[in-house]
């Protein structure tokens, strides 16, 4: 059984280029070109961000998880998408 989060999550800017998710006080950039899948998702759907436990994140309306180091160092986990960007 999943723990239960600490702090939410909550996207507090969304532009052209990609948005920003407030994790605490913590806040994290996840652009468009690095997770390509986010893309073509309305606000509705980027804003509706569960955090089941503090390392990890999931857009149930896109059916995406992401693990919050992913996005504090994308660099580390390879990009595993069949989505164009």
């Amino acid at each position: 059984m999943p723990g239960i989060a600490t702090s939410g999550a909550e996207v507090t800017h969304i532009s052209a280029h990609g948005f920003w998710l407030l994790l605490g006080d913590e806040e994290l950039a996840v652009p468009f070109e690095q997770f390509p899948w986010f893309k073509q998702a309305t606000v509705a759907q980027l804003t509706a961000v569960q955090r089941p436990t503090e390392n990890h994140l999931y857009w149930p309306e896109l059916d995406v998880d992401l693990s919050v180091d992913s996005l504090r160092n994308p660099q580390a986990f390879p990009l595993v998408s069949k989505t164009v960007a």
